[in-house]
């Protein structure tokens, strides 16, 4: 009797392993189809949520990202491009910020990689593909432009030369938009020499190499303004600027789609004070943003130019004819000033010391480390705002890519 016992206890428990196995068999082929094997790696790479966020002095998140509707201010150096970045900068809900440096240049690397038929085959063997690398540009700059100043709900980056890649950057930030300043190029010319300012490949000892290399890089950046169209791009004349500021900072910022706030006429109240504009302690011209707009520089450079340059004029550069100046106007006339810019320009004129004054002061305390961004304000009582950029101050360096 005990042997049949412990045999049914046996096939019992046979029978018991079986269920089991088999039970475990069929949750093996489950998890099989659900999870099948293969060449792809066991471990996926997930991409992290592409917005990002900043916070404005009251903790406020702003969201960015490649489809964020940056402003990028550009044009050849001394064309008014700071003054440009200065008057958008005392909206309270834009920041530019100082000049970065380092995006034109990355710019400049991503075309030389382009170019180069032998770099190009060799990033691609590498993996390194146009996207791979149009990927790790657009999140460089985006990085740059979001980070290197206070947040603000309009992000806006003013490096010259920036506008060299106005195409490939429309392709990167489909949304953005464009401000190319535009300059007399003789009056430009004319204020990198006597202030000695250092681009590559400018000869400061010829009017005639520097207008040459003026009209190429015009050409360059007005086409490439043109291609991306009007939508996107917004050439800016300086000289209407600053004769006519108010009608022209209310065109760029129905351009930008950005409610009109009159401060943009008082940059000067906001220069170097915590909560207005940012200045680089580094940066020693600031002779160009602490003045209420004046029309002392438009043509300071008649009568600085060689004769033989003046006579060869058209065939020198040939860009001011199509940008619409008279190459043959010495001086030209660029138009009336509103009365205000008129008595702006008195005012300067008539308290040198207390501009020389300020411009030391400024520069020597430089601005408050946080910047945060001015939430409100109208300027002083004056009417406009700006700048005369022909002073002569510490000599600059600008790199052209």
């Amino acid at each position: 009797m005990q042997d049949k016992a412990s045999m049914a206890i046996c096939r019992q428990l046979c029978r018991h392993k079986v269920y089991f196995a088999v039970i475990g068999l069929m949750l093996m082929y489950i998890l099989y189809q659900a999870f099948p094997c293969g060449s792809a790696p066991s471990i996926m790479m997930v991409p992290k949520e592409k917005t990002k966020y900043i916070y404005d002095i009251n903790q406020r998140a702003i969201p960015y990202d490649e489809n964020t509707p940056i402003i990028f201010v550009g044009g050849m150096p001394r064309s008014g491009t700071t003054l440009m970045r200065a008057m958008l900068d005392a909206h309270p809900e834009i920041r530019c910020g100082e000049e970065t440096r380092v995006i034109p240049r990355i710019l400049g690397m991503r075309t030389q990689w382009d170019k180069s038929a032998i770099e190009k085959k060799r990033l691609e063997e590498a993996g390194v593909t146009a996207e791979v690398l149009d990927s790790a540009v657009r999140a460089f700059i985006l990085e740059i432009i979001a980070k290197h100043g206070s947040a603000a709900t309009h992000l806006c980056n003013k490096d010259p030369f920036t506008l060299k890649s106005t195409v490939y950057l429309s392709k990167q930030f489909p949304q953005s938009k464009y401000i190319l300043m535009i300059r007399d190029g003789r009056a430009v010319v004319h204020s990198i020499i006597s202030r000695k300012v250092t681009i590559s490949g400018f000869d400061l000892k010829s009017y005639r190499k520097c207008l040459i290399k003026w009209n190429a890089a015009l050409e360059t950046m007005y086409a490439q303004c043109m291609h991306v169209g009007p939508h996107k791009c917004m050439p800016v004349y300086y000289e209407q600027l600053a004769l006519h500021p108010k009608e022209w900072m209310e065109r760029i910022l129905n351009f930008l789609n950005i409610p009109w706030n009159e401060s943009v006429l008082h940059h000067e109240d906001y220069v170097g004070k915590p909560g207005g504009i940012a200045l680089s302690k580094t940066e020693k011209s600031t002779d160009q943003v602490i003045k209420p707009v004046n029309i002392e520089a438009l043509s300071k450079w008649v009568g600085a130019l060689p004769d033989d340059v003046v006579q060869d004029m058209e065939n020198i550069a040939p860009m001011l004819k199509t940008l619409g100046y008279d190459p043959k106007a010495n001086p030209p006339n660029y138009g009336q000033p509103d009365p205000a810019v008129a008595d702006n320009t008195i005012h300067i004129k008539q308290n040198a010391d207390f501009w020389r004054k300020r411009e030391m002061d400024v520069l020597s305390q430089g601005a408050d480390d946080q910047f945060p961004q001015q939430q409100q304000g109208v300027g002083a009582q004056q009417e406009a705002a700006g700048s005369d950029p022909e002073k002569t101050a510490p000599k600059e360096e600008v790199s052209e890519r």
